[in-house]
């Protein structure tokens, strides 16, 4: 496999970028004109003495906004781990620098829209959970990979990519058609990754969660859902736990996505019944009527019911020889009508049941030992999959995910349920006021909308009527009077009631105008709107 080079130094002059390898493995620099925009390799001879130079940590690749092309670097990255000898890094801070020395040939509404654009892509980037290698594919599980060809292990780790977790795929776009230029860049999945030292009956190991979200119809809750015309699933996220302990690997894949509601749960189990396979097996479970008044532990009915399938479907487990003793047969699909929290839940409860049996099968636990007795280890278990939670739920919904309180101790909390309501506040107000800059951000970034400098125009412009900025000033004004009112009465009891019932009346009155136009003040998607509303 072609090896990406670890680190780099860019080289700035008013005609060029110089991206030169800085860890002596590559002769080759990488020159980026930044008039032509053209690509090519020069040697380290040709970088002239008077260019600007900062050390960079990777190329995201580059992008086309209104003032013209921008290079996307990473700056700043920390280590997670070593995955099977590979050291797995996570990108921290990046810099977005414009081909363009200036963007006076930009009228005003065009600099405003290069601006906009520019915050939309700074806050994918800063959205947490950007992870890559320069020497391992994470795009692919451990089972995939052991079933590869000589000629799949060559290619680069661009061109094998499994392309559903690439999010900067479309950022490498001109990458890709030069395979000379692969070296200096790779993919970059957007998820969750740990890596943790382990041990238990003082035998040592590695244990490994990757979370894979898609960039196929990813985006935020409420508008991107279902399935699209080429099957792909909103907020798909593949998620593996991996065990690895001296040249012994297991791994156990899981799928996670965010559903709709209850007529998905009838469509897809009448779809499934009428299908009459028997490799797909349907099973419903009404997690709020089971695990209602904080019965969690009756979540074992659930683990209960599919214990043979999960039996059947097995794990992927390699010896020290590298021979492949088992082969997962089969990937259980956790979706959830109201929320992904839920399914995070069911994840962790199931992997830890297929971790059990591949730490006995290594000779980690004796006959009777448990997880549950390791209380060290099960600590580490219960935060790391309470963590991957808050990962996926950030990126996704907005803010932490919920019920990590039943992850993190195995039980439900009184604090917990509190912490609950406190963010599926924030996840209301940033549903309906911050949600579609973020669905517009997720849609530039991966591609969906792209910027055509021949069209001067966007849809970012969206004037809004006298109703969007009149009522919520009045409905403010009118509910603060109402409580100045009673908070300072009036010479009598009659005439504070009057002030009140007035004051009173307008806010309920504006609120109620507001709810009924409430599609006016939500902020909805502008870029690509009708296909994610459809």
């Amino acid at each position: 496999m072609a090896i990406t080079c670890g680190s780099f130094r860019l080289h700035t002059t008013a005609e060029r970028f110089y991206i030169e390898p800085s860890d002596g493995g590559s002769v080759d620099v990488l020159v980026i004109d930044r008039v032509s925009t053209d690509m090519s390799l020069t040697v380290r001879s040709d970088v002239p003495l008077s260019a600007e130079t900062m050390p960079i940590c990777g190329v995201m690749g580059t992008i086309r906004l209104p003032a013209g092309l921008y290079l996307i670097v990473i700056t700043k990255k920390t280590k997670v781990g070593d995955l099977l000898g590979h050291a797995v890094w996570k990108a921290l801070n990046f810099d977005i620098i414009s081909y363009k020395k200036t963007v006076l040939h930009l009228n005003d509404d065009q600099m405003q829209d290069n601006k906009t654009f520019l915050s939309m892509i700074n806050s994918v980037l800063h959205t947490d959970g950007l992870y890559f290698a320069t020497d391992y594919d994470l795009t692919h599980s451990l089972q995939r990979l052991a079933n590869t060809s000589p000629d799949f292990q060559d290619m680069s780790l661009l061109e094998r990519a499994d392309q559903r977790f690439v999010w900067n795929g479309h950022l490498l776009r001109e990458f890709m058609t030069q395979p000379e230029l692969h070296k200096f860049v790779y993919p970059v999945i957007h998820g969750f990754i740990t890596i943790t030292s382990s041990s238990i009956n003082g035998k040592v190991f590695e244990w490994i969660i990757i979370s894979r979200r898609s960039c196929f119809r990813a985006g935020v809750r409420y508008y991107v859902r279902g399935i699209d015309s080429e099957g792909h699933a909103a907020n798909f996220v593949e998620t593996e736990q991996i065990v690895q302990y001296n040249s012994y690997k297991a791994s156990f894949v899981q799928i996670n996505q965010k559903g709709s509601e209850k007529p998905l749960e009838l469509a897809f189990d009448k779809m499934v019944t009428s299908l009459g396979n028997g490799m797909i097996k349907y099973v419903a479970f009404d997690f709020h009527k089971e695990c209602s008044r904080m019965r969690w532990h009756r979540l074992q009915i659930l683990l209960d019911t599919v214990s043979e399938i999960q039996d059947e479907f097995g794990y992927f487990l390699v010896d020290a020889e590298g021979k492949v003793l088992l082969n997962q047969e089969g990937t259980f699909r956790s979706n959830c009508m109201d929320c992904l929290d839920r399914t995070n839940v069911v994840q962790s409860l199931l992997a830890q049941r297929a971790l059990q049996s591949q730490l006995q099968k290594m000779g980690f636990l004796q006959v009777g030992q448990k997880i549950e007795d390791q209380t060290d280890f099960e600590k580490i278990y219960k935060n790391a999959w309470a963590d991957n939670a808050d990962a996926c739920a950030k990126q996704y919904a907005g803010t932490g995910a919920l019920k990590t309180d039943f992850t993190r101790t195995g039980k439900r909390t009184v604090w917990g349920a509190v912490m609950d309501g406190w963010n599926s506040a924030i996840r209301y107000y940033k549903n309906n006021f911050s949600d579609g800059y973020r669905q517009d951000s997720i849609d530039l970034f991966l591609g969906n909308y792209a910027v055509d400098e021949a069209d001067w125009t966007t849809p970012l412009h969206d004037p809004k009527d006298w109703k969007f900025l009149t009522l919520p000033i009045v409905m403010v004004v009118a509910f603060s009077m109402c409580i100045i009112c009673l908070l300072m009465a009036g010479d009598t009891w009659t005439e504070t009631l009057a002030y009140v019932l007035f004051w009173g009346t307008a806010s309920i009155l504006t609120g109620g105008l507001i709810l009924f136009n409430g599609r006016d003040f939500v902020d909805a998607p502008k870029l690509v709107q009708k296909e994610k509303l459809d």
